[in-house]
């Protein structure tokens, strides 16, 4: 807090506030740092992190700083999934950075230690780091460890797919409970490179996070140790006066892209990245994302690209492992400043990749080029997305008959009754940012789909996203959106669709006289039903390509 708002005789009101708080007078001289915990009971990525804030708030003690404690809020996705709460995931990320710039600027704070875990709260946090600029460092709640069934680990996603297998008949009911109650073993966030693990990781390739902040497991008391370094670091920090935005630069969210395509994130990374530049003065086209992609190559097959999981990759040396490969090839900026105090290249000197399974050397890559790619077509003029590293090579290219569906309940229905066939194309709209609202992810369907063994044999497009869970041809962010009269809304059920994502490109096989057509006869659903927190960020949230940020 400012020494104007401490020193002198017009702030003894303030004072006698902070010794209602039972803070001793050497308690007010010192810096004031915000701990924003986002503790809940209902998150298992959160449950434990109420242990971590008082890890940070040690650590912050010893190295000179008054710290307190104030909240954030998160929501599960996984719990969220397939009903009315998932609309509400997404739009938390800006209630998370607005409540956040809130408290921080209302009570003064000197410097910030953000305690996120999962999904949306860590893209929140990061947006409300770089709004205040701050002195800020992050320290997350850690990943979960991998489940076990029949001698294989697992993950949420295989929970999610043992339903289709289930619906089915490929399992039974015994073994259906046996994923259940044995996929997610500990607290922490999904196993997998699932969103909440991609953007934890993408935050130390940021530089707003120490090594290890995305991959030492929840239940590490490594990951104590971990927050209570965060916390003296931050001071550091304070001292020399290095902020988020003296961090999080343009050529840190280009190490931030080409770390995404090495690791092989999830496809939410493309709404988190340019909503989280946005707030720093940085616009991120997508186009950028497949010029890093093309000279990327991915290294990286985690869950539920693969066979590895999180744990594994904090094994084989973590996030700063997979930067030194890259760098072998000059890939990276490595002259950026982190909130080590150091650059990058200094964090990472003398990093070793510890296991070439888990993290393929550079020269040995599971392909040449990134995980993610970006796709351009008359279906999506403005962009869609879709997580390469989690297609069959034999869905890279596909043509097939639309199944149109105006809502992921109709589409789930329609699966489970068997009423997908090989080689269709399943397209779920009216689920964008504005149309959902809230940009529901799709699990449920992608996960329908590969359980009952159809995800080498159909696509999935939506104006919606998908969970980091998903795997196959699942393309989302199909931008414009169905609500704002994007090409999705006008497609027919058996219309032609073809996928080229080798080459960037999804095309509707309409002419432009028949789409022509359609577009003066085609009613668009409304969202006029509306009310609530909803209706207010449907009226104000800009499109997926543009990171799904409220700028109206």
């Amino acid at each position: 807090m400012p020494e104007d708002l401490k020193k002198g005789f017009n702030n003894a009101p303030r004072r006698a506030l902070f010794h209602a708080l039972g803070m001793t007078q050497e308690e007010i001289d010192r810096p004031l740092v915000g701990v924003v915990s986002s503790y809940n009971e209902i998150v298992p990525g959160h449950m434990n992190i109420d242990k971590i804030v008082e890890a940070v708030k040690l650590g912050v003690a010893m190295a000179g700083g008054t710290p307190v404690v104030f909240p954030a809020i998160a929501v599960c996705d996984g719990i969220a999934m397939g009903h009315k709460g998932m609309k509400y995931s997404l739009v938390t990320r800006d209630l998370i950075a607005d409540s956040t710039e809130a408290m921080a600027i209302a009570h003064g704070f000197d410097a910030l230690v953000m305690v996120p875990n999962c999904d949306k709260n860590v893209p929140g946090l990061l947006m409300a780091a770089a709004r205040l600029n701050l002195p800020t460092i992050f320290i997350s709640g850690g990943p979960m460890l991998a489940g076990r069934v029949d001698g294989r680990k697992t993950s949420f996603s295989s929970i999610s797919e043992a339903v289709g297998s289930y619906s089915a008949g490929k399992i039974s009911d015994d073994k259906l409970r046996e994923f259940e109650l044995k996929t997610c073993p500990t607290c922490g966030s999904c196993s997998g490179m699932y969103t909440a693990n991609s953007m934890n990781c993408l935050t130390e390739v940021l530089g707003m996070g120490l090594k290890g902040n995305g991959t030492v497991p929840a239940v590490y008391s490594q990951r104590l140790e971990l927050a209570k370094h965060a916390g003296m670091q931050v001071m550091e920090l304070y001292r020399k006066n290095i902020r988020p935005l003296d961090i999080m630069t343009e050529k840190s969210f280009e190490n931030a892209l080409t770390a995404d395509m090495a690791l092989g994130c999830s496809t939410n990374s493309m709404l988190h990245l340019p909503a989280i530049a946005n707030e720093c003065g940085i616009e991120i086209n997508l186009d950028i994302a497949n010029k890093i992609s093309a000279k990327t190559p991915n290294l990286c097959h985690l869950a539920p690209a693969g066979h590895t999981y999180m744990e594994d990759l904090n094994e084989a040396g973590g996030v700063y492992a997979v930067l030194k490969e890259l760098s072998k090839k000059n890939l990276i900026n490595t002259d950026v400043i982190t909130c080590t105090a150091k650059t990058l290249g200094e964090n990472i000197k003398g990093c070793i990749n510890l296991d070439e399974n888990t993290i393929r050397p550079i020269d040995n890559p599971y392909s040449p080029t990134g995980g993610i790619a970006v796709l351009k077509g008359n279906l999506a003029p403005d962009r869609c997305v879709v997580k390469r590293s989690a297609v069959a090579p034999e869905m890279l290219v596909h043509k097939g008959p639309a199944r149109v569906f105006n809502s992921e309940e109709e589409a789930i229905a329609v699966i489970y009754a068997g009423g997908i066939k090989s080689g269709d194309v399943i397209v779920i709209r009216y689920e964008g940012p504005a149309g959902g609202p809230g940009m529901r992810e799709m699990l449920s369907p992608t996960s329908a789909i590969a359980g009952i063994g159809l995800d080498k044999e159909v696509a999935l497009i939506t104006d919606g996203r998908f969970s980091g869970a998903t795997r196959g041809a699942a393309i989302g962010h199909i931008s414009p959106e169905a609500i704002n009269g994007g090409t999705i809304a006008y497609v027919q059920d058996g219309d032609m669709i073809s996928i080229d994502i080798p080459n960037y490109s999804i095309t509707l096989e309409v002419s432009d006289e028949e789409l022509q057509k359609r577009r003066k006869t085609t009613q668009l659903k409304k969202n006029d039903h509306l009310t609530g927190y909803l209706k207010r960020y449907a009226a104000l949230v800009s499109s997926a390509d543009k990171g799904a940020i409220i700028n109206k």
